[in-house]
């Protein structure tokens, strides 16, 4: 009998004790629909910070003593989750893509860029901060579909400077079907994954500072013809992660059913994995027709009213799968459609206030719209050319885009203001 008792007291104490651990957890995690970190409800202001690992090296590009200043500043006004690239595929040298590159080709590494990743998550485990790590990418300013599209035998793949966007978007439709293209992929997440950091000794599966590993920067089918293929892939490449890695969540990266071929039936079915911890989409007013280089103030009212409804829709779904939902992806440009830092940024404050109030007044409810990541962080950079030149200062507009037109720099004292507001009201809501 006191054997028994004993085994009965074991079993409760192992037990009560993994209660503890989990609710102390140093990860976040999503408990009953809801995203928890060190046992509190955690609902967030984040940003877009995707050259984050190319700071954080010591070759081309490498910045470190400007990556703390600016991971200083971010946590100064409570923004402490990073939406990160891993790194960039495919050769250099080539217009409107991100370089230098992480993976040269399938399965060869440019070392430097790893060191700057573990780099920069030993400093954002420092000041405790999470990362979002996104692993691949439809478009191509990181490489991408296109990179695994070529080395899977499909040759030299179309860029959008060259050929357009639409004959570009035709030729990705290639990726959802390809069964080569994924597994040489499959090889890269494997790698990335069980990686240990080098300054730390922690293995990446360990490590508290990643929050999430995510699929793609806005995986598309790019064809209605091909989403039954598309999930397929989504489904595999999260059973992979989940089987490399229990600790971390896994998140899709998706724009909604904006990035389904406007299917929100295809998005529910890809968020309805339970392999899937929660939900994302991302908003573009400007790039999806809302608003008006011409008219960015005027048209103001209807980006937000068309959010709200696009928003309303995805948090509908997200309420029935009892997921959280993230707006990891949003951007408005400066007056004008200008991009020189003097420019003023009224058309902007007034959307990313709109977006904000959305968050807290469901965080203050208690409900699955639980952060944001505006796009995004470029801090201290001075951009020198409207095309990101080798050797320029890295903004968050990517290299395929006007330098300044997204970014949010440290002198936005306007724009700060509105975030800096809407953390406070973050914290107040979560606190109270």
């Amino acid at each position: 009998m006191r054997k028994l008792l004993f085994l009965s007291l074991t079993v409760w104490l192992v037990a009560a004790c993994q209660q503890k651990q989990t609710e102390t957890s140093d990860f976040v995690r999503v408990e009953n629909g809801h995203f928890v970190r060190d046992g509190k409800p955690y609902y967030y202001v984040g940003t877009n910070f995707w050259y984050g690992a190319i700071l954080g090296s010591e070759g081309q590009g490498g910045d470190r003593q400007r990556l703390a200043r600016e991971l200083d500043e971010m946590k100064r006004m409570g923004i402490d989750n990073l939406r990160i690239l891993v790194g960039s595929d495919g050769e250099r040298g080539v217009k409107t893509k991100v370089e230098p590159t992480l993976q040269v080709r399938p399965g060869e590494y440019n070392d430097t860029i790893l060191a700057g990743l573990d780099y920069l998550l030993m400093e954002m485990g420092k000041r405790q901060m999470v990362a979002v790590l996104y692993l691949n990418n439809s478009w191509e300013w990181s490489g991408g579909y296109g990179f695994y599209l070529e080395h899977a035998g499909l040759g030299k793949q179309p860029r959008p400077d060259d050929v357009g966007y639409p004959a570009f978007m035709e030729a990705m439709a290639q990726y959802a079907t390809n069964e080569k293209a994924h597994q040489l992929f499959y090889d890269y997440v494997r790698f990335i994954i069980t990686r240990t950091n080098r300054f730390t000794g922690v293995k990446y599966v360990d490590d508290p500072a990643i929050m999430s590993w995510q699929i793609g920067n806005e995986p598309r089918a790019f064809s209605k013809d091909v989403l039954p293929a598309f999930e397929k892939w989504l489904a595999e490449a999260s059973a992979l992660i989940r089987s490399l890695d229990p600790n971390h969540l896994i998140s899709v990266g998706s724009e909604g059913s904006w990035g389904c071929e406007n299917d929100l039936g295809s998005w529910t079915r890809i968020c309805a994995d339970p392999n899937i911890d929660y939900c994302n989409v991302h908003l573009w007013p400007y790039n999806w027709g809302w608003a008006k280089p011409d008219s960015l103030i005027e048209h103001l009212p209807q980006a937000c009213a068309n959010t709200k409804e696009y928003i309303d829709q995805h948090l509908a779904v997200c309420d029935s799968l009892n997921k959280p939902l993230v707006m990891e992806e949003f951007g408005y440009p400066r007056d004008g459609f200008k991009f020189t830092l003097d420019t003023p940024t009224k058309g902007r404050d007034g959307y990313y206030k709109y977006v904000f109030s959305l968050v807290a007044d469901n965080a203050e409810q208690g409900g699955h719209f639980a952060g944001c990541n505006f796009w995004g962080w470029g801090g201290f950079a001075k951009p020198q050319h409207e095309q990101w030149q080798v050797g320029d200062d890295y903004t968050n507009d990517p290299a395929q885009e006007a330098q300044g037109l997204n970014s949010v720099f440290a002198s936005d004292t306007t724009t700060l203001a509105v975030i800096r507001e809407q953390v406070e009201r973050m914290k107040s809501a979560t606190t109270e």
